[in-house]
């Protein structure tokens, strides 16, 4: 079954958005040199490789809590804990391209949600799944736009932002 998130896109064609979004910010960590990517930071923000395991932290736990109902506290997370410490681009990608494959693996799972329906996400966010996923997406957004200032600052040309696949 495929539910509306609304009445112009369906629960597939959302995914097909996000996936679209993960890959250009997939793009923003290779343009990264190593050292750059954990080190150089703007104004005082995070660096990229912090920004992006926030972003692959809620996209992979974010699906296991729409999958199973098991909500971890955003605060849990391994990635805020330092339980989960990555320390270079390759088991930054590979943790990426683990949760790209994820939820691919749950996808049809979430194609059966019901996006309309109320939940608590990370055991501290009350919205509709709906509302709840584009909010991650919205902040992969925000930190994406993040990645290509500090690769302009480098004198890097970062990917186009159109080019999402």
């Amino acid at each position: 079954m495929t539910t509306t998130t609304n009445s112009v896109i369906t629960s597939q064609q959302f995914l097909e958005h996000w996936k679209g979004h993960r890959a250009l910010t997939r793009k923003i960590i290779e343009a990264f040199p190593e050292k750059d990517l954990f080190e150089f930071s703007v104004g005082g923000m995070r660096t990229f490789a912090e920004l992006a395991m926030e972003v692959v932290s809620i996209a992979f736990y974010g699906v296991e809590g729409l999958t199973t109902g098991q909500w971890r506290h955003i605060e849990k997370l391994p990635y805020f804990t330092g339980e989960k410490n990555i320390s270079t681009k390759q088991e930054l990608l590979e943790f990426w391209d683990e949760t790209t494959a994820y939820i691919e693996q749950e996808r049809e799972k979430l194609l059966n949600l019901d996006f309309s329906q109320h939940i608590k996400s990370f055991e501290m966010y009350e919205n509709t799944i709906c509302s709840s996923m584009l909010y991650w997406i919205d902040n992969e957004v925000h930190h994406r736009g993040q990645g290509y200032v500090y690769l302009r600052a480098l004198g890097i040309t970062p990917p186009f932002f159109w080019d999402r696949f």
